[in-house]
């Protein structure tokens, strides 16, 4: 099942960009939701095939994020997680064996 709808660039269509909606209605086989789209990044016109039983609103939805401008900058400053971190951060995981107090009180 599609949980979004892209361009062939790659980028994700919202509502914002589909110039016409409709239902192609078939006797036999399935019936399909046509979306027809100016891609706000391309500019270029495209269209799209959705099963009818596959299609909901959400498709069209933007995401939005909870990260802030600072947070995101942050974050992009960082680079990637490395193997070496995500092994240690695995193994202290296991060791583990009960929240530390810092965390307690946060939840309290």
């Amino acid at each position: 099942m599609k949980t979004s709808l892209n361009c062939h660039c790659g980028q994700r269509i919202v509502r914002r960009d589909v110039m016409q909606q409709g239902y192609y209605v078939r006797q036999l086989g399935p019936s399909y939701v046509y979306i027809k789209y100016r891609c706000s990044r391309c500019k270029k016109l495209g269209e799209h095939f959705v099963k009818q039983e596959d299609w909901e609103d959400g498709l069209l939805h933007e995401i939005t994020s909870e990260v802030s401008d600072p947070e995101r900058s942050r974050f992009s400053q960082l680079g990637r997680i490395s193997l070496d971190e995500m092994r240690l951060f695995h193994r202290e995981l296991e060791n583990l064996s009960a929240l530390p107090n810092s965390l307690k009180e946060e939840a309290e």
